[in-house]
This record gives structure tokens, C-alpha cells and sequence, in this order.
């Protein structure tokens, strides 16, 4: 077994700058937003964890049955040597794509990515241990930035897998951008798999965001705990309610904190004294839901051609397998 290789290109003073700008900008805007990946600190991450085994929460296990389909239909059609991964790497849906890429005995390497350091120390020890056979190349660093830096092909060719809906939390320019990024750092003939949850009934959808048991509001909350910890601010949690909405226009899911009354957060560690109206809501998340013809469409724009789409027989998420052109 080789030992695996780690590449840092995110430091926590990196993430420290980025909250920061972040909380100035969103903090300061009307309406005003937060971005979602500052929902994931620990307990957040538990949060969401929980979140994917609620019943009203189909993406996940959604996207795991779709996979478990068709990945060896995946892993015939790409036949690469190397898998890339942005993000969640210790989850059951990797080791279903490496075990049937694996199986046709092209794969030699798999390069996770993930803004987490630890949390891909774990995940490389894991998939080294299981994959005794397999280089493990880890990159620590940002999807939306880093692509660039990500180790080039061996001689093969290249998937760059993105799963879990992810996509959907990006605004159009955002998405473009990325879609972009992929492609420039993907050589023609190399590969990407993207997870997209789509367009269905809203009376499926909002549950989804919105559980009986309350966790996905506990999850929404828990930014708050984390600007209070990393920012030394001083809001009351408790004072603000989760809502989760169809935005019909804009094809999406919204979860927003609305606050139960007037109220005046102070955010030393940004030099910010923030002013809440009774009632008013602040943006933490988006889930964009897809239309196959506009996803694709969108794949198309950037570079990618010759794509496949499997969806599952209730047609709420798609996978879809493009090739850079």
C-alpha cells in the first residue's frame, strides 16, 4: 500500500478571512444572506448527517439508490484511472462508485477534495485501508477556487465526480463559473459525474427542508452558533425562526432565519452592529431543483458533450456523465 499524499492549500486563517468577508458582505446586504458552508462546523455537520436519514429528506437516499443502479453502467462508460471527488469523502456513495470503478480494473487513484482538513486525513485513512491497491491523493482546498490545482492525469483519464445536489446551492453565475472551472481543468475526453436533484411536486419538495421533528431548523439555527464562537457576536438563537419555501420562479428551495422581533447583533470580530426588523428574514441557503433539458443545457454551454442521464423511477434527481469536448 502506498502512503497517501495530502496537498494544503487552504489554511484555517484562509477560512477565518473567508467567514469574515463573507459576514461582511451578506451581513450588509438587502435582504441580507449568509452563505451554506458555514453551516458545517462539527455540530452542524452531525446536524446534517441526521438530516439525510429523516423521512422527509429523499435527495440522499435518492441519489445512493440511483448510484447504486447504475454505477457500473458509470464506471463501464468512463473506464478512467483516476476519481475525483469534491467534497464528502467518507460517504457510502463513494465507495460505490470506487468499488464498481475498481471492478474494471482501469482505476488507480482517487484524489478527494475538501475544505475540511481533518475531515480528509479521516477520509483518506479510510478509502487507503479499504483500497489497499489504490493511490490516494488528497487536496485540501475550495471547489469553487481550487480546481486548478488538482494533480493532472497519469496517462488515462479522469472523473471528476460531484454529487450529493450540491450544484444546487449555487446562484446561475456561480453555477456558470464552476461549470467552467470543471472544464478548464478537465483535458478533453476526461469526465464529470454530477448529482442534481429536479423539479417535482413543492408538497415533496419543502418537507424536505422543513421536517416534523425540527432538526432541519436546528441545522438552519446552528450558523448563528457558529458566527457567535467564530465572530464573538452576541445573537439570540432562539429568536429567530426556520422557514423553507418553494421559490417558483427561480426554481428553488429557500430556507431562510426570520426574526421573532426587533433586535441588535454585535459582531466585534468584523467591527459590524447589525440591525434585525421584527419579522425580517435573512437568506442561509438555496437548493436549485433542475429541469433535465436546462441542466443539460447548462453542461453543454460550458464544454461538455456526449452526456448521459440516469434519474430514478420518480424522476427527483438526475446523474449525469459528461465528457469534456
Amino acid at each position: 500500500m502506498t502512503a497517501p499524499v495530502l496537498e494544503v492549500h487552504l489554511s484555517d486563517s484562509d477560512a477565518a478571512d473567508a467567514l469574515q468577508h463573507d459576514v461582511r458582505v451578506g451581513l450588509s446586504a438587502d435582504p441580507k444572506w449568509l452563505p451554506p458552508k458555514w453551516f458545517y462546523d462539527a455540530r452542524g455537520s452531525e446536524l446534517f448527517e441526521e438530516i439525510t436519514t429523516l423521512p422527509e429528506y429523499y435527495p440522499t437516499r435518492t441519489e445512493r439508490e440511483l448510484l447504486r443502479r447504475s454505477a457500473e453502467q458509470i464506471a463501464a462508460r468512463a473506464a478512467v484511472d483516476t476519481l475525483v471527488e469534491l467534497g464528502s469523502g467518507s460517504s457510502e456513495k463513494t465507495r460505490l462508485l470506487l468499488d464498481a470503478l475498481a471492478a474494471t480494473g482501469s482505476l488507480q487513484r482517487y484524489v478527494p477534495l475538501d475544505v475540511s482538513e481533518s475531515a480528509l486525513r479521516g477520509a483518506m485513512a479510510a478509502v487507503a485501508r479499504e483500497y489497499p491497491a489504490l493511490a490516494v491523493h488528497g487536496v485540501v482546498g475550495d471547489f469553487t477556487e481550487h480546481l486548478e490545482l488538482l494533480p493532472p492525469s497519469q496517462g488515462g483519464r479522469r472523473l471528476v465526480a460531484f454529487l450529493g445536489g450540491t450544484i444546487g446551492n449555487l446562484l446561475p453565475v456561480e453555477r456558470a463559473r464552476f461549470f467552467a472551472a470543471v472544464r478548464a481543468a478537465l483535458d478533453p475526453g476526461e469526465l464529470m459525474l454530477l448529482g442534481a436533484g429536479l423539479v417535482t411536486d413543492p408538497a415533496v419538495m419543502v418537507p424536505a427542508y422543513d421536517d416534523a421533528a425540527g432538526v432541519t431548523a436546528e441545522f438552519n439555527r446552528n450558523v448563528l452558533w457558529v458566527l457567535n464562537r467564530e465572530l464573538e457576536g452576541d445573537f439570540d438563537v432562539d429568536a429567530f425562526d426556520h422557514v423553507a419555501v418553494w421559490n417558483a420562479p427561480h426554481g428553488r428551495i429557500e430556507m431562510w432565519l426570520r426574526a421573532r422581533h426587533a433586535m441588535t447583533v454585535r459582531l466585534p470580530a468584523v467591527g459590524m452592529t447589525v440591525h434585525y426588523a421584527d419579522g425580517e428574514q435573512m437568506r442561509t441557503e438555496i437548493s436549485v431543483k433542475f429541469l433535465r433539458t436546462e441542466l443539460e443545457a447548462e453542461l453543454a454551454d460550458a464544454g461538455f458533450a456526449d452526456q448521459t442521464c440516469w434519474t430514478d423511477c420518480n424522476d427527483r434527481f438526475a446523474l449525469v456523465l459528461a465528457e469534456a469536448a
